[in-house]
Protein backbone atom coordinates (compact mmCIF):
# COMPACT_ATOMS: atom_id res chain seq x y z
CA UNK A 1 0.00 0.00 0.00
CA UNK A 2 1.04 3.68 -1.29
CA UNK A 3 1.97 6.09 1.40
CA UNK A 4 -0.48 8.47 0.63
CA UNK A 5 -3.47 5.77 0.34
CA UNK A 6 -2.65 4.34 4.14
CA UNK A 7 -2.69 8.10 5.41
CA UNK A 8 -6.16 8.85 3.13
CA UNK A 9 -7.64 5.58 4.91
CA UNK A 10 -6.26 6.65 8.58
CA UNK A 11 -8.03 9.87 8.12
CA UNK A 12 -11.11 9.10 6.27
CA UNK A 13 -12.94 7.79 9.07
CA UNK A 14 -16.74 8.23 7.86
CA UNK A 15 -18.85 5.90 6.23
CA UNK A 16 -19.00 6.97 2.50
CA UNK A 17 -21.99 9.33 3.17
CA UNK A 18 -21.70 9.80 6.54
CA UNK A 19 -25.82 8.47 6.68
CA UNK A 20 -27.32 5.97 9.30
CA UNK A 21 -27.02 2.14 8.74
CA UNK A 22 -28.85 0.35 6.81
CA UNK A 23 -32.42 0.83 6.93
CA UNK A 24 -35.04 -2.33 7.13
CA UNK A 25 -36.00 -3.61 3.57
CA UNK A 26 -39.64 -2.10 3.89
CA UNK A 27 -38.63 1.22 5.09
CA UNK A 28 -36.02 1.38 2.34
CA UNK A 29 -38.72 0.49 0.13
CA UNK A 30 -40.67 3.23 0.95
CA UNK A 31 -38.13 5.45 0.87
CA UNK A 32 -36.84 4.63 -2.80
CA UNK A 33 -40.68 5.16 -3.66
CA UNK A 34 -40.51 8.58 -2.19
CA UNK A 35 -37.44 9.33 -4.10
CA UNK A 36 -38.90 8.02 -7.49
CA UNK A 37 -41.74 10.55 -6.82
CA UNK A 38 -39.02 13.21 -5.93
CA UNK A 39 -37.17 12.97 -8.99
CA UNK A 40 -40.61 12.81 -11.34
CA UNK A 41 -41.24 16.21 -9.77
CA UNK A 42 -37.88 17.86 -10.37
CA UNK A 43 -38.04 16.34 -13.90
CA UNK A 44 -41.18 17.55 -15.03
CA UNK A 45 -41.32 21.06 -13.05
CA UNK A 46 -37.36 21.35 -11.86
CA UNK A 47 -36.16 21.50 -8.17
CA UNK A 48 -38.23 24.81 -7.31
CA UNK A 49 -41.09 22.81 -7.50
CA UNK A 50 -39.99 19.92 -5.08
CA UNK A 51 -40.86 20.38 -1.39
CA UNK A 52 -41.76 18.26 1.28
CA UNK A 53 -45.65 19.00 1.83
CA UNK A 54 -46.21 18.47 -1.73
CA UNK A 55 -43.64 15.33 -1.90
CA UNK A 56 -46.36 14.18 0.08
CA UNK A 57 -49.36 14.77 -1.30
CA UNK A 58 -48.23 13.55 -4.17
CA UNK A 59 -46.96 10.10 -2.40
CA UNK A 60 -50.03 10.08 -0.46
CA UNK A 61 -48.81 9.72 2.83
CA UNK A 62 -48.45 12.20 5.91
CA UNK A 63 -45.88 14.91 5.80
CA UNK A 64 -44.71 13.73 8.86
CA UNK A 65 -43.44 10.18 7.08
CA UNK A 66 -41.55 12.86 4.57
CA UNK A 67 -40.13 14.34 7.64
CA UNK A 68 -38.83 10.99 9.47
CA UNK A 69 -37.11 9.90 5.92
CA UNK A 70 -35.33 13.07 5.23
CA UNK A 71 -35.03 15.05 8.13
CA UNK A 72 -35.63 18.43 5.54
CA UNK A 73 -35.64 19.86 2.10
CA UNK A 74 -31.55 19.30 2.50
CA UNK A 75 -32.08 15.66 3.26
CA UNK A 76 -34.36 15.56 0.01
CA UNK A 77 -31.67 16.79 -1.88
CA UNK A 78 -28.96 15.05 -0.90
CA UNK A 79 -31.17 11.46 -0.69
CA UNK A 80 -31.56 12.43 -4.74
CA UNK A 81 -27.84 13.23 -5.29
CA UNK A 82 -27.16 9.69 -3.34
CA UNK A 83 -26.10 7.93 -6.18
CA UNK A 84 -24.18 10.22 -7.63
CA UNK A 85 -22.27 10.78 -4.99
CA UNK A 86 -21.64 7.27 -3.99
CA UNK A 87 -19.80 6.85 -7.27
CA UNK A 88 -17.58 9.86 -7.08
CA UNK A 89 -16.62 8.63 -3.62
CA UNK A 90 -15.82 5.58 -4.47
CA UNK A 91 -13.63 6.51 -7.79
CA UNK A 92 -11.66 9.37 -5.55
CA UNK A 93 -11.19 6.71 -2.39
CA UNK A 94 -10.41 4.15 -4.23
CA UNK A 95 -10.57 4.09 -8.22
CA UNK A 96 -7.59 4.77 -10.56
CA UNK A 97 -5.59 7.86 -10.89
CA UNK A 98 -5.35 10.76 -10.84
CA UNK A 99 -8.47 11.05 -8.91
CA UNK A 100 -7.91 8.11 -7.04
CA UNK A 101 -4.82 6.55 -4.87
CA UNK A 102 -1.06 6.39 -7.16
CA UNK A 103 -0.85 10.13 -8.43
CA UNK A 104 1.05 12.60 -5.81
CA UNK A 105 -1.11 14.64 -3.88
CA UNK A 106 -1.86 18.16 -5.56
CA UNK A 107 -2.72 15.86 -8.94
CA UNK A 108 -5.28 13.99 -7.03
CA UNK A 109 -6.37 17.55 -5.66
CA UNK A 110 -6.74 18.56 -9.39
CA UNK A 111 -8.50 15.72 -10.34
CA UNK A 112 -11.32 16.13 -7.28
CA UNK A 113 -11.77 20.02 -8.41
CA UNK A 114 -12.10 18.95 -11.73
CA UNK A 115 -14.17 16.13 -11.28
CA UNK A 116 -16.46 18.05 -8.69
CA UNK A 117 -17.19 21.39 -11.46
CA UNK A 118 -18.09 18.40 -13.89
CA UNK A 119 -20.42 17.35 -11.35
CA UNK A 120 -21.78 20.71 -10.96
CA UNK A 121 -22.14 21.39 -14.41
CA UNK A 122 -25.58 19.10 -14.57
CA UNK A 123 -26.31 18.77 -10.62
CA UNK A 124 -26.02 22.40 -9.59
CA UNK A 125 -29.44 23.20 -8.91
CA UNK A 126 -29.70 20.07 -6.52
CA UNK A 127 -26.87 20.94 -4.91
CA UNK A 128 -28.19 24.46 -4.58
CA UNK A 129 -31.50 23.24 -3.41
CA UNK A 130 -29.59 20.80 -0.64
CA UNK A 131 -26.91 23.91 0.46
CA UNK A 132 -29.73 26.53 0.88
CA UNK A 133 -31.86 25.32 3.17
CA UNK A 134 -29.66 27.21 6.03
CA UNK A 135 -26.89 28.64 6.44
CA UNK A 136 -24.88 25.68 7.92
CA UNK A 137 -26.78 23.05 5.91
CA UNK A 138 -23.81 22.17 3.30
CA UNK A 139 -21.07 22.39 5.82
CA UNK A 140 -23.60 19.80 8.58
CA UNK A 141 -23.74 17.35 5.63
CA UNK A 142 -21.88 14.16 5.50
CA UNK A 143 -21.11 14.63 2.00
CA UNK A 144 -19.23 17.69 2.92
CA UNK A 145 -16.99 16.08 6.02
CA UNK A 146 -15.85 13.84 3.71
CA UNK A 147 -15.24 15.87 0.67
CA UNK A 148 -13.24 17.98 3.44
CA UNK A 149 -11.39 15.01 5.29
CA UNK A 150 -10.26 14.12 2.31
CA UNK A 151 -9.08 17.39 0.86
CA UNK A 152 -7.17 17.93 3.99
CA UNK A 153 -5.81 14.29 3.90
CA UNK A 154 -3.83 15.19 0.70
CA UNK A 155 -3.21 18.91 1.16
CA UNK A 156 -0.99 17.87 4.33
CA UNK A 157 0.60 15.04 1.96
CA UNK A 158 1.55 17.61 -0.08
CA UNK A 159 2.51 20.00 2.10
CA UNK A 160 3.12 19.00 5.96
CA UNK A 161 2.49 21.37 8.63
CA UNK A 162 0.60 23.58 6.20
CA UNK A 163 -3.22 24.55 7.62
CA UNK A 164 -4.83 21.68 5.75
CA UNK A 165 -8.27 21.85 7.21
CA UNK A 166 -8.54 25.79 6.77
CA UNK A 167 -7.27 25.10 2.76
CA UNK A 168 -9.68 21.95 2.45
CA UNK A 169 -12.62 24.60 3.43
CA UNK A 170 -11.35 27.70 0.98
CA UNK A 171 -11.15 25.22 -2.02
CA UNK A 172 -14.69 23.60 -1.00
CA UNK A 173 -15.88 27.26 -0.67
CA UNK A 174 -14.46 27.82 -4.44
CA UNK A 175 -17.06 24.93 -5.62
CA UNK A 176 -20.35 26.12 -4.01
CA UNK A 177 -23.56 26.12 -6.28
CA UNK A 178 -24.56 29.34 -5.68
CA UNK A 179 -20.99 30.78 -6.80
CA UNK A 180 -20.58 28.24 -9.65
CA UNK A 181 -24.39 29.24 -11.61
CA UNK A 182 -23.24 32.78 -10.68
CA UNK A 183 -20.18 32.20 -12.98
CA UNK A 184 -21.86 29.81 -15.54
CA UNK A 185 -25.18 32.22 -15.91
CA UNK A 186 -23.94 35.88 -15.21
CA UNK A 187 -20.56 35.70 -15.72
CA UNK A 188 -21.02 33.17 -18.73
CA UNK A 189 -17.61 31.02 -17.54
CA UNK A 190 -17.00 28.06 -19.50
CA UNK A 191 -16.19 25.35 -17.17
CA UNK A 192 -12.55 25.32 -18.58
CA UNK A 193 -12.04 28.47 -17.07
CA UNK A 194 -13.20 27.46 -13.79
CA UNK A 195 -10.79 24.49 -14.19
CA UNK A 196 -8.06 26.67 -15.12
CA UNK A 197 -8.66 29.31 -12.18
CA UNK A 198 -9.04 26.25 -9.78
CA UNK A 199 -5.23 25.68 -11.42
CA UNK A 200 -4.03 28.70 -10.85
CA UNK A 201 -5.25 28.43 -6.81
CA UNK A 202 -3.06 24.86 -6.69
CA UNK A 203 -0.20 26.39 -8.37
CA UNK A 204 1.38 27.99 -4.78
CA UNK A 205 1.29 23.93 -3.40
CA UNK A 206 4.39 21.88 -4.33
CA UNK A 207 3.75 18.99 -6.96
CA UNK A 208 4.00 16.08 -4.33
Amino acid sequence: MKPEDDFTRSRLTLPVLGQPAAERADAARNRHALLSIARTIVTKGGVDALSMDGLAVQAGVGVGTVYRRFKDRAGLAYALLDHEERRFQEAFLFGPPPLGPGAPPVVRIRAFLHAYIDRLETQAELHLFAESHSPKARYNSGVYRTHRTHLAALLTLAQPNTAASYLADALLAVLGAGLFLHQRRELQLSTDQMKAGLDQLLSCLPPG
